[in-house]
């Protein structure tokens, strides 16, 4: 890593827009914005400044401990050309900066203890959020949701160490150890780590989304069905059996949760090479989904050789060509959908996502293993409590969920941890 003693710089907006916003962070922010505006902005307020290279804006600065990184800084704002934004950042290094890495900004308002490591995640997820819910999920990690949930469960536990070792140390003042208070208090931290970790399905979801499989036999519809989900006439549709060879994959948005639809192979003894692989993919692609879209064609029923496509995951039965039944016929199995005229969409999409469980839980992929060996510590104390064991060895296992927990939030990160939860950041965050 650079030295964080150093004055960053880097477009915090994208480039191509109307306007343009670089910031400037270490202890010669001012100082440089000045020296390439010719003009002294005002602390803590915005002033219109002309720059030295022939573009004009805005420069903002904010005070030590009142900025984003919590250092000195200087936002300022040109024209968003690609030309102009080259050539104020260039300024900048001319007077004494140095471009930002990606993530930097953010790395130092977590040095700084601006933000702890979940709420920096969850400004990289607002950075990265394509729906609603995904939002929604990194505004409460941004806002320190998890951070409070973690911090409340670790001070307990420090709490239960210090009783732990004062009777160790102290017993003659303070007495006995009340086993039983410690192990009460354990399995209370214990159900509550649980209960984060019963969340994470459910954020993940939220987090990447919902894939969808598509299969069937050939010519029940699939394709069809998938270009009126998307609106779009992604899939080639013919009348001619196995058309479609090998896995379309296209995301939409459904009440706020990114849905990926993949269009499969239809499902039938192979007559070639290329369908045999096709047909293999499809098989693929629904052990490796979140549901599973079983179609069929209303007018024949699920049945005549349909029965070999179960798979292991929650599937929906989707009676489509509903609209070839007779007035007041329906289906008698699945969910009576029309590829050509849409009716029963809706519903089909709202079962989907009713089929798994999605919630604001804010336990990610890093966090996950650690809340685990956190959960194994705990098992092991509270067992050690039970069976009798000498007060330190109890104290050694509650001591390893603190750094676990402590993990999390950063209070105990070691730098790979860091340089692993920064390294995804853009430029300018």
């Amino acid at each position: 890593m650079h030295a964080l003693t150093d004055t960053i710089v880097a477009p915090i907006t994208a480039v191509g827009g109307a306007v343009a916003v670089l910031r400037l962070s270490g202890s010669n922010a001012w100082r440089i914005a000045q020296a390439v505006s010719g003009a002294t902005p005002i602390p803590g307020g915005a002033r219109y400044v002309r720059y030295r290279h022939g573009d004009d804006g805005i420069a903002t600065l904010f005070a030590k401990g009142r900025s984003y990184t919590g250092e000195e800084v200087a936002e300022i704002s040109c024209h968003g050309s690609a030309v102009s934004v080259r050539t104020l950042v260039e300024s900048c290094i001319g007077a004494g900066a140095r471009p930002a890495m990606p993530g930097e900004f953010t790395l130092r308002a977590f040095m700084n203890g601006r933000l702890d490591l979940t709420q920096a995640e969850g400004v990289r997820d607002t950075v990265e959020a394509l729906t609603g819910a995904q939002l929604r999920q990194a505004s409460l990690l941004r806002s320190g949701a998890l951070l409070r949930e973690i911090r409340a469960l670790r001070e307990r536990l420090i709490g239960s160490i210090a009783s732990i070792e004062a009777s160790v140390d102290f017993s003659d003042e303070v007495g006995e150890l009340d086993r039983e208070a410690l192990a009460t208090q354990v399995a209370v931290v214990e159900s509550e780590v649980a209960s984060l970790l019963g969340s994470a399905a459910g954020a993940r979801l939220v987090r990447e989304g919902l894939t969808v499989a598509i299969i069937g036999r050939p010519n029940a519809g699939k394709s069809s069905l998938f270009n009126r989900v998307l609106r779009s006439d992604r899939a080639i549709v013919t009348a001619q059996p196995g058309t479609t060879r090998d896995t379309l994959r296209e995301t939409i948005e459904h009440e706020g949760m990114a849905v990926t639809l993949l269009d499969t192979a239809g499902l039938r003894p192979a007559s070639d090479e290329v369908e045999r692989i096709g047909v293999a993919r499809s098989m693929e692609s629904a052990q490796g989904a979140d549901v599973v879209w079983h179609v069929f064609d209303a007018t024949q029923g699920p049945d005549g050789g349909d029965g070999d496509l179960a798979t292991q995951r929650p599937t929906i039965l989707v009676a489509n060509k509903s609209d070839l039944l007779a007035d007041g016929v329906r289906s008698k199995a699945g969910i009576p959908v029309s590829a050509l005229t849409g009716d029963g969409i809706p519903a089909l999409l709202r079962a989907t996502v009713g089929t798994v469980e999605s919630g604001p839980g804010l336990v990610n992929s890093r966090h996950r293993p650690l809340l685990e060996e956190a959960a194994l510590a705990l098992r092991d104390a509270s067992q050690g409590i039970a069976d009798g064991v000498p007060d330190d060895l109890a104290a050694v296992c509650l001591h390893s969920a603190v750094r676990c927990l402590g993990e999390i939030t950063g209070e105990a990160a070691s730098p790979d941890i860091l340089q692993r939860v920064f390294q995804d950041f853009c430029i300018g965050k």
